[in-house]
C-alpha cells in the first residue's frame, strides 16, 4: 500500500459505512444560494413570481470561473434576496415553494462516442458541476487545460479521509458503474491515456466492487488509511511520483483529480443532461438519533434533514458541514445543503475538547505532521505577532489548510486560522504585485 510522508491517524468513526444511500424526503421549500462554488457568484435569470420545474436554469455563470445554478424542486419562486448560507453568512439566495409535483425539465439522452470533448465540457458547464469533495471548483474549468499542457492522467478521488464520512465510499459501492462512466467522460474530455481510482484500505467493499468494474488501462491504487490521503496533491505524490510545483495546480503536472461524487454527476449531465440539484450526503455523530446515508436535494434546510433523521439526541455543542478536520461550523439549522455539503455532523457536549490555548513549547509535532513539508510553528508565530513579512518567506500559500498541525499541538494553538490569515495576506500580496508589473 501506498502513502505520502507526515498526516495523522484520527478516529475514523465510520458508523454509517454499510447503511445504504436513502432517498431523502422531497423538500416543501428550498433556499439555493448563488454562490456555491469557487468563483464568481451566479446571476439570477428569473424573478419573484415565476413557476419553475426541477432541473431548470435560476442562476448563470457570468464570468469564467463560475457555475450554474438549478431549481431542485418544482414551484414558483418565492423570493430573491440575501439569505443564510453555510459558505456566506450574508449571500444572495432564491427560495422556491415547491408545488409537491416533482416536475423535471425534459431532456434526451446523449451517446458518448458521437461527443466531442468540447461538447462534454459544455453539457459539464450547462449542468452546473462542480468538485463535490469539498471545495466547489467548477467542474468545466478543471477541464479546460491551457494549450500548452497535456492532460495524460485523471485520478478520480474515492479515499475519504475525513472521519465519520461515508457518502463516497457508498457511492462506490451502490453506483460503481456510473463511476466508471465518469472517469471515462473525464478522460475524454481532457484526452487523457491513464485513468487511476484511489481508495484507502478502510473501505474493503468499496475496492472488491470498483476492481470488479474497472476496464481496459484503468487502474485502483489501494492506499494505506491516513489522513489527509485524499488531497489531490498527496495523491499525485503517492500515485504518479509527481510533486506540484508551488503556486501551481495538477494541470501543470498533466493531471486532473475529481471526486468520486464528482465523476457521477459529469456521467448523468454528460449521458442524460442532468444538472446538479442533488447529492449524498452523510448524516452522523452521536448528536444525531439515526445516522443515514441520504440523497438530499439541493436547498434543503439542515434542520429538514436532522428532523428526518430523528433530530437530536442529546445536547449538541457543535453542527459541521463536512467533516471533523476540514468542515465549516455552523450558527443555524436554517442553512440549506449546497452542492459542497459532504455530510452534517452533530457532536454532543461531552465531546467538547479543552481548547484553551498554551504556549508553544517547541516540540515541532506540526512540523512532522505537516503533509505539504512546512514549518505551522513559525507560520502560527508570525501571524500571531503580524509579523507579515517574515511569515511570508515559510510559503503560507502551500498549506492545504487540513488541521493535520493543531490536532496534534499539546498547546492547543489555533494554527489553521493563523496560517489562513497569513496566507491570505501573501496571497493578497501577491496579486497587488502581479498588478504592478502588468501596469508597467
Amino acid at each position: 500500500m501506498r502513502t505520502f510522508s507526515g498526516g495523522i491517524h484520527p478516529p475514523q468513526s465510520k458508523n454509517t459505512k454499510d447503511k445504504p444511500i436513502e432517498k431523502a424526503d422531497l423538500p416543501k421549500k428550498v433556499v439555493i444560494p448563488l454562490q456555491q462554488h469557487s468563483g464568481c457568484q451566479a446571476e439570477p435569470v428569473v424573478s419573484v413570481g415565476d413557476m419553475v420545474k426541477t432541473g431548470q436554469k435560476i442562476g448563470e455563470a457570468k464570468a469564467f470561473i463560475s457555475a450554474n445554478i438549478h431549481s431542485s424542486i418544482t414551484g414558483k419562486i418565492e423570493s430573491i434576496k440575501k439569505g443564510l448560507s453555510p459558505i456566506l453568512r450574508d449571500g444572495w439566495c432564491i427560495t422556491i415553494e415547491g408545488d409537491g409535483t416533482d416536475e423535471w425539465v425534459t431532456s434526451q439522452k446523449n451517446d458518448l462516442d458521437k461527443l466531442s470533448p468540447e461538447e462534454i465540457r459544455q453539457k459539464i458547464k450547462d449542468a452546473g458541476i462542480v468538485g463535490l469533495g469539498g471545495a466547489g471548483f467548477p467542474t468545466h474549468v478543471k477541464l479546460c487545460p491551457p494549450c500548452n499542457t497535456k492532460v495524460d492522467t485523471v485520478i478520480i478521488n474515492g479515499a475519504e479521509c475525513e472521519s465519520y464520512l461515508t457518502c463516497d465510499n457508498r457511492l462506490m459501492i451502490e453506483r460503481t458503474n456510473e463511476i466508471i462512466e465518469g472517469l471515462e467522460i473525464i478522460k475524454k474530455a481532457v484526452g487523457a491515456k491513464n485513468g487511476y481510482i484511489a481508495i484507502e484500505d478502510n473501505k474493503p467493499k468499496a475496492i472488491e466492487k470498483v476492481k470488479s468494474a474497472v476496464k481496459g488501462s484503468d487502474k485502483v491504487f489501494v492506499l494505506k488509511t491516513k489522513y489527509p490521503q485524499g488531497a489531490e496533491k498527496q495523491l499525485i505524490k503517492v500515485i504518479l511520483s509527481r510533486e506540484v510545483p508551488s503556486c501551481k495546480l495538477p494541470l501543470d503536472v498533466g493531471v486532473v483529480v475529481d471526486n468520486v461524487g464528482t465523476a457521477v454527476a459529469v456521467r448523468n449531465a454528460v449521458l442524460e443532461n442532468k444538472p446538479l440539484v442533488e447529492r449524498v450526503i452523510t448524516v452522523c455523530g452521536s448528536g444525531i438519533s439515526t445516522e443515514r446515508n441520504l440523497l438530499v436535494r439541493i436547498g434543503t434546510s439542515f434542520k429538514d434533514i436532522i428532523d428526518q433523521c430523528g433530530g437530536f439526541k442529546k445536547d449538541v455543542w457543535k453542527v459541521i458541514m463536512g467533516g471533523p478536520m476540514m468542515g465549516l461550523s455552523q450558527f443555524s439549522l436554517d442553512i440549506p445543503v449546497i452542492k459542497g455539503t459532504s455530510g452534517i455532523l452533530a457532536m454532543t457536549l461531552d465531546e467538547r475538547p479543552d481548547l484553551r490555548e498554551r504556549n508553544c513549547i517547541r516540540c515541532g509535532r506540526c512540523v512532522a505532521v505537516c503533509p505539504m513539508h512546512l514549518m505551522p510553528n513559525m507560520l502560527g508565530l508570525y501571524s500571531a505577532r503580524f509579523m507579515m513579512n517574515e511569515g511570508f518567506k515559510y510559503n503560507p500559500e502551500d498549506c492545504i489548510e487540513c488541521g493535520s498541525c493543531a490536532y496534534v499541538c499539546p498547546a492547543k494553538i489555533p494554527l489553521v486560522q493563523l496560517i489562513r490569515f497569513v496566507k491570505g495576506k501573501k496571497l493578497e500580496h501577491l496579486r497587488c504585485k502581479s498588478e504592478l508589473l502588468n501596469r508597467k
